[in-house]
């Protein structure tokens, strides 16, 4: 009989035959600005939840969830399918009818212009209004000193994202939302393992939303988490993601259910009583992840601490090397109380550079060296977002401007030395040719 040993042994070997790392070979290989790092232990987890064939979320969710809440140190994490599903979470909970001082439509929530679009996209599909507020041009984080520009009657809510996962100042947005008394969201999605001022990034609003694609801290292929410290908003959350059902005993909780009532739950205007699992209290969707990226994800997590010093490792080399050209570019800043777990390498080309941004990329990509820009920039620049309603309070000119001249390189625990001395004499040999 073939048990599973056999086959997580088979492929260990197949791992090691066809997916193991070789040495990096300069101007062949191609140096990704993100990717997946992971070894047979990955693949096994992988293959044991097929397996088990139970495919959507079941005891490596649970395990996940478990072992997430632990490492930020919060008392709720639901997985979701991605990070975008994690914010449009997010957003429609706020807007349930079982939460006191919900959101209601046309009410707005501040957030920053230099957004990627599905940070968003959310507020726009539950019918509340954005408030756009400019970027930072060292951090490209929210501006936080033009938030109280931004206040209105209307506004109940504040959501930032921690911009290539370098930290807000959560200091400022704490106690701005204090002062006004706004929900706050922390876009967390590119900062897994940032901290800022001691406590980790996620830890200090209502929500927090993460995303485990392929190309951020952890990989599940697809994946996302929303987390919350509120056992009611938390459970409202889970609702949200499935299909808005009231019950939250679990398909594995037996006939009846952990409750014992399954059956008990009476509907007056049939005069009779219904399946609890059946009962729907919010207007949800189904955004809930197979048990297989969660299989994965739960192996990545056992790696997030090498990760995470792996990229700051990179960061660090980066920037030492690139203050030689700080006449041509901004290089990134960050508050001093911050400890970044960084995403990616931002620059911006400067005005007066002798180049542009175009130049930059066009050749660093010729050398296989993947570049991407900073996400959407200013979102209201986008054809999509052009026509949306909103309200500007101020100008959006740093947004305008790291859209024209603003990109980002790779810092991945996947570049190693050979392709960080690349990635130097690269920019090293574009400098000298231009300038």
């Amino acid at each position: 009989m073939v048990e599973k040993k056999d086959i997580f042994k088979l492929v260990k070997e197949y791992y090691k035959a066809y997916h193991k790392k070789s040495a990096f070979s300069p101007g062949k290989d191609k140096i990704h600005y993100a990717g997946r790092v992971y070894n047979e232990k990955e693949m096994i987890s992988a293959v044991d939840a097929v397996l088990d064939f139970w495919l959507t979320a079941g005891k490596y969710t649970k395990e996940f969830e478990r072992k997430f809440s632990e490492i930020l140190g919060v008392k709720n994490t639901i997985l979701v399918s991605s990070g975008s599903s994690a914010n449009l979470v997010a957003i429609a909970g706020l807007m349930s009818n079982r939460l006191k001082d919900r959101l209601k439509p046309g009410d707005e929530i501040i957030t920053c212009g230099l957004a990627f679009p599905t940070t968003v996209a959310p507020i726009i599909q539950n019918r509340l209004v954005p408030v756009f507020v400019d970027a930072r041009m060292d951090t490209f984080n929210i501006d936080e000193g033009l938030l109280e520009k931004a206040v209105s009657g209307r506004v109940r809510a504040i959501q930032v994202t921690h911009t290539l996962g370098n930290p807000c100042d959560m200091e400022k947005i704490m106690e701005f939302s204090d002062r006004h008394d706004l929900y706050v969201i922390e876009d967390a999605c590119d900062a897994l393992g940032s901290k800022f001022d001691g406590r980790i990034t996620g830890s200090f609003g209502d929500i927090a939303t993460f995303s485990f694609y392929a190309a951020h801290h952890i990989a599940m292929g697809e994946g996302g988490a929303v987390t919350s410290q509120d056992q009611n908003l938390a459970r409202i959350l889970r609702s949200i993601r499935d299909w808005g059902r009231d019950c939250f005993c679990g398909d594995d909780s037996g006939p009846r259910g952990a409750c014992d009532k399954r059956f008990d739950y009476f509907i007056k205007e049939i005069d009779s009583t219904y399946d609890h699992r059946y009962i729907y209290s919010d207007i949800g969707y189904n955004l809930k992840p197979t048990d297989i990226q969660s299989a994965i994800g739960v192996r990545q997590l056992e790696k997030l601490d090498g990760f995470i010093e792996k990229r700051k490792k990179n960061f660090s080399l980066l920037y030492s090397a690139f203050s030689e050209f700080k006449e041509y570019f901004s290089l990134p800043g960050w508050d001093k109380r911050a400890d970044v777990s960084w995403f990616a390498f931002p620059l911006c080309v400067k005005e007066d550079a002798g180049f542009t941004r175009q130049d930059i990329v066009k050749f660093l990509e010729s050398k296989n060296i993947e570049t991407r820009f900073i996400f959407a920039g200013n979102i209201l620049n986008q054809p999509g977002y052009k026509n949306i309603e909103c309200r500007v309070p101020g100008s959006l000119k740093n947004a305008d401007k790291v859209m024209k001249n603003g990109f980002f390189i790779g810092l991945y625990p996947g570049i190693g030395p050979a392709q960080i001395s690349y990635i130097i004499k690269a920019f090293k040999d574009f400098l000298g040719s231009k300038i």
